[in-house]
């Protein structure tokens, strides 16, 4: 399914992760899951949160760069081979992964996935997710 994700960019010193998680935590907004990447001068926080809108909204007006994508989420069987596949079917439709990343969820396993075509991935993945 195509969700909304939060992009914060964020120079890379000591307490700025601390700082968006603390505004976020204070307006009462969830982080259900999150990724870093880091630059030479700055960081990219990705975020997956329930009130994308909110969120940014918070973040904006503390002078946070944020960008709102959308991307794949998937869930698969938390077991051997499920992310295999996935990327399998991925690459037998000629899709690439701009980024990704992951968590587990009881017995289960969701991927955040930035694929090159959304809707492509979306259609190749439909037999995968169980949502």
């Amino acid at each position: 399914m195509i969700i909304k994700q939060l992009s914060v960019f964020l120079e890379n010193r000591v307490g700025r992760t601390k700082e968006v998680t603390s505004l976020l935590a204070n307006a009462g907004v969830d982080i259900l899951a999150f990724s870093t990447a880091d630059m030479i001068e700055f960081g990219v926080l990705r975020l997956v949160v329930p009130d994308v809108d909110r969120a940014a909204s918070v973040l904006k007006e503390a002078g946070f760069a944020t960008i709102v994508t959308d991307v794949v989420s998937v869930s698969c069987p938390n077991e051997t081979g499920a992310l295999a596949s996935i990327l399998a079917k991925l690459a037998d439709n000629d899709i690439s992964v701009e980024y990704m990343y992951a968590l587990q969820q009881g017995g289960n396993a969701r991927a955040i996935i930035r694929p090159s075509d959304l809707d492509k991935c979306v259609k190749a993945l439909g037999s995968v997710d169980k949502d």
